[in-house]
């Protein structure tokens, strides 16, 4: 599936055209640190989801602590519990330094210090669905990712992705209807190739569009509705019921015979008594 993620900075997006043009879904920013919010999030999602997209978001990232990220974490939340829209993709916490604010505050560029700060955003995101959003560097040498056991969604502006996550951020050039946008491929093992323009997709897990994502439903929705082969059946009913009326039949035969059978043992029995006399 192909992707773009939006802030305020994309302004007046034409989700139509994103949609005529083979985008599937939009990763749009909440906002930023502890007080920050993005105030184009709500009317994003919702212009996404008009257009036919399925959405996600993503908070950008000022923490210097696991203090920092808890509180993110609950700015975060509360922005999108008042915007009462419907996510269908994961919350991403983006942690990276981009305007290079943590390393003029003292920020620790640490493997433990960073990774901390990333479980108290997961934590406290909670019941939010949440992954991990870095650059490949950050993800190879700053964040210890298997131990968080969440999804990562990678940014590597490349023609391959090294680290083939759930999600690859592949350019930052990406141009559609006259606007530039981030460009990604969300990933689905199960779904057919489908060739992205300019991107050499990796071998082992390729993008799938909705479309495709859909014909598989209801393929197999089409399959389970399919009796199955049809086992021996019982004979007709009328069939069965001349069977029942048969044996009926017999049992009452068996009856009469057992009942003449006794009658006539009296009747000697009787004749016996007689000549006694």
């Amino acid at each position: 599936m192909r992707g773009v993620d939006v802030s305020v900075f994309n302004e007046a997006v034409d989700w139509a055209a994103l949609k005529a043009a083979g985008i599937d879904f939009a990763i749009c920013r909440t906002g930023y640190g502890k007080s920050n919010f993005d105030e184009n999030f709500q009317r994003n999602v919702e212009g996404a989801h008009k257009a036919g997209l399925i959405c996600g978001a993503y908070h950008y990232s000022y923490a210097l602590t696991p203090s920092d990220a808890a509180a993110e974490a609950a700015f975060c939340k509360g922005i999108i519990e008042r915007a009462g829209v419907l996510l269908e993709l994961p919350v991403w916490f983006s942690i990276t330094d981009a305007d290079e604010y943590k390393k003029r505050h003292g920020f620790e560029f640490t493997r433990t210090h960073v990774t901390n700060i990333c479980k108290a955003f997961l934590e406290n995101i909670k019941p939010l669905n949440c992954g991990i959003y870095s650059n490949l560097s950050w993800l190879e040498d700053l964040i210890d990712w298997q131990s968080l056991g969440c999804r990562i969604w990678s940014a590597q502006y490349n023609s391959e992705d090294n680290f083939k996550g759930y999600m690859w951020q592949y350019t930052d050039a990406l141009e559609i209807g006259g606007q530039t946008f981030n460009g990604n491929i969300l990933y689905d093992k199960n779904a057919q190739p489908q060739a992205v323009e300019g991107v050499s997709a990796p071998v082992q897990q390729q993008p799938a569009s909705t479309q495709s994502v859909i014909q598989n439903i209801l393929s197999n929705a089409r399959k389970e509705d399919t009796p199955a082969p049809a086992a021996p059946q019982p004979a007709p009913a009328q069939n069965a019921i001349q069977n029942i009326l048969a044996n009926a039949r017999e049992n009452a035969s068996a009856k009469k015979s057992a009942t003449e059978s006794a009658s006539d043992k009296i009747k000697n029995i009787l004749a016996g008594v007689k000549k006694n006399k």
